[in-house]
């Protein structure tokens, strides 16, 4: 295949993953349980949560500087107790993943997902022994690691979680709950871990997968939205993103189209390769 003939190749595989994964409603699979994989065309869970890890970093990453940070801008507030009915305030980053990994597992309960820390603030989040383990290898050269997980009977990826903003690394060594209060910018203070209970996956169960976890974003974000409409001073929900001193925020079809234009060569190149790959076992 020539490179021109790839490039279309992946722009019309990227046109046809966002007709799938956004305008396709996520289905809940029977019994509340992920597809079984076929065992005649299976691809490696590895390659597949690793599509999953990198969709991750693009939606915090829009999500902690298009939002969080141009909204902070602006008088917006986010706070680790947004749901409570009397904060008028949105997530902080790692509770827009807690929240999105919720929406994943209503939908795709097989696929697990939380922010692990050798140091939590939140005591749910630390590791077990043996992931442990593992994290701390993660900790010491900043790769990901992907093991099979006897002890909770799953294929587990992890992958640094970098201290990337100041606002927090401030947070987390001024909260009273923290029992480090030393980090600075771009520690590795967790990982994002993923687990699943297989190691192979059907082709229509990983796109499956990758449509839960956009589904879980696109919900999270618009549970935000929802709220910020019946703040006492509402920010305006429309085209504009809360910067250049506008008190605004992006409606969730927008915030779903930047993340789109965002993600969707590396999403659909990763796909690509995937396929092509089984093609030639």
């Amino acid at each position: 295949m020539s490179a021109t003939e790839r490039m279309v190749t992946i722009l019309l595989a990227g046109t046809a993953l966002i007709v799938f994964l956004f305008v396709s409603a996520p289905t809940e699979l029977p019994d509340g349980k992920s597809e079984q994989a076929s065992p005649e065309a299976t691809v490696p869970v590895a390659k597949v949560l690793a599509i999953l890890a990198a969709e991750n970093d693009v939606a915090r990453s829009l999500y902690t500087s298009q939002i969080v940070g141009a909204g902070k801008a602006v008088g917006l507030q986010f706070s680790e107790h947004w749901q409570d009915a009397s904060i008028e305030a949105g997530p902080l980053p790692a509770l827009f993943l807690r929240s999105t990994a919720a929406e994943v597992f209503a939908v795709t309960p097989d696929l697990g997902l939380f922010l692990g820390s050798e140091y939590p603030i939140a005591a749910s989040n630390l590791f077990s022994d043996s992931q442990m383990q593992q994290f701390r290898k993660v900790a010491e050269n900043g790769e990901a690691v992907m093991f099979p997980d006897a002890g909770a009977n799953t294929f587990t990826a992890m992958y640094p979680d970098y201290a990337s903003v100041q606002a927090c690394v401030t947070c987390h060594n001024e909260h009273p709950d923290s029992p480090k209060n030393d980090s600075k910018l771009q520690d590795i203070m967790g990982a994002t871990t993923w687990t699943y209970p297989r190691d192979r996956v059907s082709a229509a169960e990983a796109l499956q997968l990758i449509r839960s976890l956009r589904n879980g974003f696109i919900q999270t974000y618009t549970r935000y939205v929802e709220k910020a409409r019946g703040f006492s001073r509402a920010p305006q929900i429309g085209d504009k993103w809360p910067s250049g001193g506008d008190y605004c925020l992006p409606a969730p079809e927008e915030f779903a189209a930047e993340f789109e234009r965002r993600a969707a060569l590396a999403t659909s190149t990763a796909l690509l390769d995937l396929f092509e790959a089984k093609g030639e076992e």
